[in-house]
């Protein structure tokens, strides 16, 4: 049976995520885990796709877009305060934060991230901007 955890939002970053953003790790089960991600405004995160996770993603404050390709099929969504999407097992995708202030999100991993290796850079829809 697993504990009963409880954390608050860490004031830093725990890491930087393959893609460029800034990453506050949350809690985690044995099904998936949770995680902030957070983007400075202006800012254009690297393409990549996952090995081995889907995810989630529900975006708390800022604005910006997000492109997600598979295969054929792509599409490039606005994203802001309470827009809600999936980033389904080899979807390419990318994201910026077009507003002023800086774009985050919560995001769920299933199953939980494994760790370095997991995210491949691919060809994204924008240049980066680190």
């Amino acid at each position: 049976m697993s504990e009963f955890n409880t954390k608050r939002l860490p004031a830093a970053r725990d890491a930087v995520a393959p893609d460029g953003s800034d990453v506050r790790i949350l809690l985690g089960l044995g099904g998936g885990g949770m995680a902030h991600f957070e983007l400075r405004p202006g800012h254009t995160s690297i393409a990549v796709t996952h090995r081995t996770v889907e995810e989630i993603w529900f975006f708390l404050s800022g604005s910006g877009e997000m492109w997600r390709k598979q295969g054929d099929r792509e599409e490039i969504v606005a994203v802001e305060s309470g827009v809600c999407l999936t980033i389904p097992l080899g979807t390419h995708f990318q994201f910026r934060a077009t507003g002023s202030e800086p774009l985050a999100a919560l995001g769920v991993t299933m199953p939980p991230w494994p760790g370095e290796g997991e995210a491949v850079p691919v060809q994204g829809r924008w240049e980066r901007t680190d």
